[in-house]
C-alpha cells in the first residue's frame, strides 16, 4: 500500500483510501466492543470516531487519537504530523476513555522523525502535491483539507474516501529509521 502509494506524486493508490476506510471500520468496532466488555466489569467507556471528529472550520478535533498515541508512548510527531511508531507512520489509531484508575508510568521520550533527530529527511515536505507543509512545521491545514474533500469526491481519479498519505510513504513509513 505504502509503495504503490509512492509511485506517482498527485494520484493517490486505489489501496491507500481503500485501507483508509477498512482500517477506520476496524477501528470502530474494536472500540465498541472494548466499551461492551469492559462494561460488563463496571468500567463504563466512550470512544471518539476513528475519523471525521474536528471541526469543519478550524480544522480542530476535540479528541485526537494520535496526541492519545503520544501520550502512550506508542510513537512521536513527525514533521507531517502524524505519529511515528517503531513500525512507521502508515497507521491509524483509536482510544477510549474509561472511567477507571489506572497506574501509569510515563515512557521515556523517544524522537522517531529524522527531521527533528538530525534534520536529514524532508520528504514529507517535498512530496505534498499541494504544498501544505513547511520545514519550520507548519501545516496549511486548510490547503490539506481542500485536497482531502476533493479526493472524497473523486475528483483525483479514483479514490474513494478522504485519504491522500502522500506525507506518509516516505522512510518513516514502514518502521522507525530512528533507532
Amino acid at each position: 500500500m505504502v509503495e504503490a502509494n509512492a509511485l506517482d506524486r498527485h494520484r493517490v493508490a486505489h489501496e491507500w483510501p481503500v485501507a483508509y476506510v477498512e482500517t477506520n471500520a476496524l477501528i470502530e468496532r474494536i472500540a465498541g466492543r472494548l466499551i461492551e466488555r469492559l462494561g460488563d466489569h463496571g468500567v463504563r467507556a466512550a470512544a471518539a470516531p476513528a475519523t471525521h471528529n474536528y471541526d469543519p472550520e478550524s480544522l480542530t478535533c476535540r479528541w485526537s487519537h494520535k496526541s492519545m498515541g503520544v501520550i502512550a508512548g506508542l510513537g512521536s510527531f513527525g514533521l507531517h504530523r502524524m505519529v511515528i511508531t517503531d513500525s512507521g507512520c502508515a497507521g491509524r489509531f483509536g482510544s477510549l476513555v474509561i472511567d477507571a484508575e489506572l497506574r501509569f508510568t510515563s515512557p521515556p521520550v523517544r524522537e522517531r522523525c529524522l527531521y527533528f533527530h538530525d534534520r536529514s529527511c524532508w520528504e514529507c515536505v517535498t512530496r505534498c502535491p499541494v504544498n501544505a507543509l513547511s520545514m519550520e512545521g507548519a501545516i496549511d491545514k486548510q490547503r490539506c483539507n481542500h485536497r482531502l474533500v476533493g479526493l472524497a469526491k473523486g475528483l483525483g481519479g479514483e479514490a474513494v474516501a478522504d485519504a491522500c498519505g502522500k506525507c506518509a510513504i516516505g522512510p518513516c513509513s514502514l518502521e522507525s529509521a530512528v533507532h
